[in-house]
C-alpha cells in the first residue's frame, strides 16, 4: 500500500450510497472528500455522520475537482452510464453499482473508455466478495461436489418495488454474478418468463434460465411479491449437494453427502434401479467479514496496483448482456436468446 491518500467522491446518497460512503470512510489510505446528491436534506444528513466530508448538488463540481482520484456511482440505474462516462472522461477511476448500465451498448462504451485511458473501472457485484461465495468456489473447484449438474437460485421478498427496472434487473444481477464467478464462463443462451402484477410493464416476478457449455444449467427465480425474504442457492453435483442460505446468521453453507446413481448396466427393465445415497451434512465454519468492506478495499488496491478487479467493467458488461437478453426473451414469451461475447470473459479469477 502506498503512502498516498486516495480521495473518493460518491454520487448518490439514497439507499446504497451511504453504505459505500461508510466503507470507503473506514478504509486506510482513503478519504471520502465529497458526496453528491440532488436532495439537499439527505445530503446534509449523510454528511453530518462523517467529519470533514464536503457536499455538492452539482456532479460537475465533483468530477472537475483535481484532488478527487476516483468516483463511486450509486444512483438510479438510468443515471449510471452518463455519470460514469463523465467520471471516466474527467480521468477518474470509477466504481459503478450493479447493474452497471441499462444497456450492453453503454456498458461496452464504458469498458472501452476506461481501457483507452488506463483507468480502473469496477462494478459493484458485492456477493463475489463475500466469504460464503468464495468458499463455495473453492469447494466447487476442489471437485468435492463432483460435476455440477445445475444451480438453482431464489431471491424473493415483498418489495422494494422499482419504477425504472423490473425485478430481474433489480435482483438477478447478484445471482448472475455469483453463477458466472462459480462456473467461470458466460452462458450460451438465456430464457426468461415473468409477469407484471402491480405496475404495468414492470415484471415483479420472473424465472430466468441460463444455459452453459457442456450441459451446465442455472435457474434464477426473482420476486418482489413473496411473503418471506429468501436468499437461497442450491448447487447439485454428481457426488454431493450444497445449499447456500444467505439469511442464515451462522451456517450459511451446508454440504449434503447425497446423490443419485444409475446402474452402469442392466439386462432388462426390471433390473434397472436408481441408487440413492444419503450421508452426513456438514456446515463448514466461515469467518464473516462485511463483503462491501472487502469490495471497497479491492477497488482501492486495484487503483494502486493497476490490476484488473475481480468484478471488472468487463464482468459488469457480461451481466448487462445477460439482463438485456432476458428482457428480449420476456417479450418473446420465454424464447431462447443467444449470448455473444465469450472470447474475453474475465469473471473466473
Amino acid at each position: 500500500m502506498s503512502d498516498k491518500t486516495l480521495n473518493i467522491g460518491v454520487v448518490g446518497c439514497g439507499y446504497w450510497g451511504p453504505n459505500l460512503i461508510r466503507n470507503f470512510h473506514g478504509q486506510e489510505g482513503c478519504r471520502v472528500k465529497t458526496i453528491c446528491d440532488l436532495d439537499e436534506d439527505r445530503l446534509a444528513h449523510v454528511a453530518g455522520l462523517y467529519q470533514g466530508v464536503g457536499t455538492t448538488t452539482d456532479f460537475d463540481d465533483m468530477v472537475n475537482d483535481p484532488e478527487i482520484d476516483a468516483v463511486a456511482v450509486a444512483t438510479a440505474v438510468d443515471l449510471h452510464f452518463p455519470l460514469a462516462r463523465r467520471s471516466l472522461l474527467a480521468g477518474k477511476h470509477t466504481f459503478v453499482e450493479k447493474p452497471m448500465t441499462s444497456s450492453a451498448a453503454h456498458s461496452r462504451e464504458l469498458v472501452d473508455l476506461a481501457d483507452s485511458r488506463g483507468l480502473t473501472l469496477m462494478t459493484g457485484h458485492t456477493f463475489i466478495y463475500s466469504a460464503p461465495v468464495r468458499r463455495i468456489k473453492e469447494i466447487v473447484e476442489s471437485g468435492e461436489l463432483g460435476d455440477i449438474y445445475y444451480i438453482s437460485s431464489r431471491r424473493l421478498n415483498l418489495g422494494l418495488f422499482q419504477k425504472d427496472i423490473n425485478v430481474t434487473w433489480d435482483l438477478a444481477p447478484h445471482d448472475i454474478s455469483i453463477i458466472l464467478y462459480i462456473f467461470g464462463s458466460p452462458p450460451l443462451s438465456v430464457n426468461c418468463q415473468g409477469k407484471a402484477h402491480i405496475n404495468p410493464g414492470i415484471e415483479d416476478v420472473t424465472n430466468l434460465s441460463l444455459n452453459f457449455e457442456n450441459g451446465g444449467f442455472a435457474t434464477i427465480q426473482s420476486s418482489w411479491l413473496d411473503p418471506n425474504k429468501i436468499r437461497e442457492m442450491v448447487f447439485v453435483g454428481s457426488r454431493k449437494m450444497l445449499v447456500y442460505d444467505d439469511t442464515e446468521p451462522l451456517e450459511k453453507i451446508k454440504i449434503y453427502d447425497k446423490r443419485v446413481e444409475a446402474p452402469p448396466h442392466y439386462d432388462d427393465f426390471a433390473g434397472f434401479q436408481y441408487a440413492y445415497h444419503y450421508g452426513d451434512m456438514l456446515a463448514p465454519y466461515i469467518q464473516q467479514t462485511e463483503p462491501l468492506k472487502v469490495e471497497t478495499r479491492h477497488f482501492l488496491d486495484c487503483i494502486e496496483s493497476g490490476e484488473t478487479p475481480m468484478s471488472s467493467g468487463q464482468d459488469g458488461h457480461y451481466v448487462v448482456q445477460i439482463l438485456e437478453a432476458a428482457s428480449r426473451s420476456l417479450k418473446d414469451n420465454g424464447a431462447a436468446v443467444d449470448i455473444n461475447g465469450k472470447a474475453d470473459f474475465s469473471a473466473a479469477k
